[in-house]
């Protein structure tokens, strides 16, 4: 008679469906974390510039307040592309590791499932 050993079974649902589900995961929530930071970084980055320059708009007081203002609006812009250009960066390397990460996942579910398969098809 043979008997149904659900301990096998349940550590093979585990090892084929379960563990790799928890990995992608634990990926995509890291992955979705660093995102998440990296747009409330550049969004406080950009906020702070935008404040600053209120501030300093404010503070004119006369034409040539207003000139020295108006000629410092070019370094502000230089310094808020250089600033856009670092954040696109860095979500561009995000993207990449993550992408990289998920298929080096998925390659050794898939590479695990074949192993298991072929050891299924010999006889015992």
């Amino acid at each position: 008679m043979n008997t149904f050993n659900t301990n096998e079974m349940n550590q093979q649902f585990d090892n084929f469906f379960m563990a790799p589900a928890r990995a992608y995961a634990a990926l995509t929530l890291d992955y979705a974390e660093k995102m998440l930071n990296a747009q409330v970084n550049a969004s406080q980055a950009y906020a702070e510039t935008g404040i600053a320059q209120l501030r300093q708009l404010a503070n004119v007081k006369d034409s040539e307040g207003l000139r020295s203002y108006m000629e410092g609006q070019q370094q502000v812009v230089k310094q808020l592309a250089e600033q856009a250009k670092g954040d696109a960066d860095n979500v561009v390397a995000l993207h990449q590791n993550y992408f990289q990460k998920s298929q080096k996942l998925a390659e050794d579910s898939v590479k695990q499932a074949q192993t298991a398969a072929s050891k299924m098809r010999k006889p015992a």
